[in-house]
């Protein structure tokens, strides 16, 4: 059994026998491998955010939260490419960290047969880069975590002048136009509306402070161009 297959498997099994905890002794022997490998094959899984939990001493052994995992998926291998295809091209947008650690989970739940049709389709595929092409500014985790969990931000930002400054900011929502990333946010040194590109976005700290709750619809209605059409992110 290879690794791909083995981390499917290891999943499935604790699935299985969750909320009963399983030692990496027992799973080394029905997999063949060490103990050792057992670990490191745990610890992969957590990396990706596999709900795995741990206790030491007699009677420990590794466990399974599963209100908190998928059942088998049935994704084909050609949805499972096209979503690949799409998060490929997630680099520099808001949350893309967490777009490849939803692909492996994806992959890894499939069969493993499904798997590696995917991975013999994906190979089918090619992106092309120019040599000199920079990469697009990823959005700071810090921002990603004050639109979760709204809280407010404290930014070092430069303008279109070339002019910083510091202000603390609300925030609203993430927005993308012309393949730029912007933070939408009430801006308490404007005390108004602003919209912050993100490759212009210095420094970005979280404060503890809650945000007051803010809705797109009520802070950009007067700031989006007549010619320009706002659409929602959806899931289906």
């Amino acid at each position: 059994m290879n690794r791909t297959d083995r981390l499917y498997a290891l999943v499935e099994e604790l699935r299985a026998c969750a909320p009963r905890r399983v030692s990496a002794r027992e799973l080394a022997a029905r997999y063949e491998v060490s103990s050792r490998t057992i670990e490191r094959d745990i610890g992969a899984l957590q990396q990706a955010g596999v709900p795995i939990y741990a206790d030491v001493g007699r009677g420990g052994g590794y466990t399974l939260d599963p209100e908190r995992t998928l059942p088998p998926l049935n994704f084909t291998p050609a949805e499972a490419v096209a979503v690949a295809i799409v998060l490929a091209r997630a680099d520099g947008s808001p949350y893309s960290r967490s777009a490849r650690t939803a692909l492996h989970k994806i992959v890894t739940a499939m069969s493993a047969a499904d798997s590696a049709s995917a991975r013999r389709l994906a190979d089918r595929v090619r992106f092309l880069t120019p040599h000199d092409a920079d990469a697009p500014p990823s959005v700071p985790s810090v921002l990603e975590e004050a639109v979760s969990v709204r809280r407010v931000v404290r930014l070092g930002y430069v303008n279109g002048a070339g002019e910083e400054s510091e202000r603390e900011v609300e925030p609203v929502a993430f927005t993308c136009a012309s393949l730029r990333w912007y933070l939408i946010g009430w801006c308490r040194l404007r005390e108004d509306t602003r919209i912050f590109r993100i490759d212009r976005i210095r420094r970005a700290a979280l404060l503890d402070e809650t945000a007051p709750e803010r809705r797109y619809e009520d802070v950009m209605v007067k700031d989006v161009p007549l010619d320009y059409v706002t659409r929602r992110l959806e899931f289906v």
